[in-house]
């Protein structure tokens, strides 16, 4: 088993996944919310889904992690590294749960993830794939300098577009700090 990192962020915490987010994600994949990235699900399979985003760190050293909000402890999403089998290349995506959009949750727990990425696996690019029509996902990239670059098909979610992370030595403040 990989030990999953803790990072931290100025409002939010970012921790592996575990039996007590099952409930959570069970949730967000009942609810329309969770249409873009492969919903609704029933409980049984938000169930696999959990297991599969903790297997993903066994098989992968990396994966995504639950987000916290630090002052309240609520959970709020799921964000982080994605590289399944027949991925196009290594992603950095978002999942936020129902009444926590609007808050930049995202964006600063996607920025912790890529400093991550770059900065301790030694990632030199990063896509995210956004789903037509999913305005607020391809809001999320832009505001993280991603730049719309391709698309890509995939078999179960369809028509995806790619957009690409600026490199790390094209950030200004690569965040570091998100895991001192």
């Amino acid at each position: 088993m990989t030990d999953i990192p803790v990072l931290t962020s100025e409002r939010l915490t970012l921790r592996g996944a575990d039996a007590r987010d099952v409930d959570a994600l069970a949730q967000f994949y009942a609810s329309d919310r969770s249409a873009f990235v492969g919903g609704p699900l029933t409980r049984d399979l938000a169930w696999r889904q959990l297991a599969t985003e903790i297997g993903h760190w066994t098989l992968k050293g990396f994966g995504r992690w639950i987000v916290t909000e630090t002052a309240t402890g609520a959970t709020i999403g799921m964000v982080g590294l994605w590289a399944p089998e027949g991925w196009p290349e290594p992603e950095i995506g978002w999942d936020l749960f129902d009444g926590f959009e609007g808050k930049g949750y995202a964006t600063e727990a996607a920025q912790t993830a890529r400093a991550y990425a770059y900065d301790i696996l030694g990632w030199s690019t990063a896509i995210s794939l956004v789903a037509p029509g999913n305005e607020g996902s391809a809001r999320v990239a832009l505001r993280l300098g991603a730049r719309l670059s391709g698309e890509f098909t995939h078999a179960k979610l369809g028509h995806l577009h790619i957009y690409r992370h600026p490199a790390p030595d094209e950030l200004v403040n690569g965040g570091a700090e998100a895991y001192a």
